[in-house]
């Protein structure tokens, strides 16, 4: 997935941490909420200006993170 037009970092904005689109939610706030064992439903449900796909952008983002980080090792 192409997540590089959902997320965004504004240095400006939650101290430059990567944020979906133009809100104040961080990609690890999403990562916390699905780690803490909320279903994507419940956070869709808790903060209705997420959709799926940025859900999906938050994951795509981590996995990449992950696998640069696996790679400069």
């Amino acid at each position: 997935m192409k997540y590089n037009e959902i997320i965004k970092i504004n240095p400006l904005k939650r101290f430059g941490k990567p944020c979906v689109r133009d809100t104040r939610i961080t990609v690890y706030d999403v990562l916390g909420w699905l780690a803490s064992g909320m279903s994507v439903e419940e956070i869709l449900s808790d903060f209705p200006e997420l959709t799926d796909e940025d859900i999906k952008a938050c994951l795509s983002y981590a996995a990449e993170r992950e696998h640069k980080l696996q790679i400069s090792i």
